[in-house]
């Protein structure tokens, strides 16, 4: 008799690789920050990219004045809070009783990351941007849908998209 996977089984082993997707991006977060900079977007950050310090060692304000009403954090600081949230994820998600609160709220992080895989495309393709981060952004932005899907799957044990 050939083995058969339950649905319930199946749910678990996928869970358990989405897990392992997490958590090795989340120890990237902070293992490689700088892999990160460019998926957050600017209308997100308090300083100016690309402006540095200034010679006390503070971020220097964005040239607006700060009327960024989203600019709460630094990049630095999003893209830690993005790693702290990838690596609870990982967590809940091996965790059957949390797993579809989790899978739900995966889901809407990987959607809401779509702004910034977005805005690195704007900025790729600008006048700014570079043939590496043309190619780079370019693969990253529809690898986002397999990823949503797969999380969306994780909600129901045994349900096909």
């Amino acid at each position: 008799m050939p083995f058969r996977w339950s649905a319930r089984a199946t749910q678990t082993v996928s869970a358990a690789a989405m897990s392992a997707l997490l958590m090795t991006s989340a120890m990237k977060h902070f293992r490689e920050p700088r892999f990160f900079e460019q998926v957050v977007p600017d209308y997100l950050c308090r300083e100016t990219p690309g402006v540095g310090e200034s010679p006390a060692g503070r971020a220097v304000p964005a040239p607006d004045g700060g009327r960024r009403p989203l600019a709460v954090m630094s990049r630095e600081e999003w893209i830690a809070v993005s790693g702290l949230l990838e690596a609870g994820a990982a967590v809940g998600l091996l965790i059957p009783v949390t797993r579809r609160a989790t899978a739900t709220a995966v889901t809407a992080m990987f959607t809401v990351f779509l702004a910034g895989h977005v805005d690195a495309l704007r900025r790729a393709y600008g006048s700014a941007g570079s043939p590496t981060q043309r190619k780079v952004h370019t693969v990253r932005f529809p690898l986002q849908l397999p990823l949503i899907l797969w999380a969306w799957s994780l909600r129901n044990p045994g349900r096909r998209w």
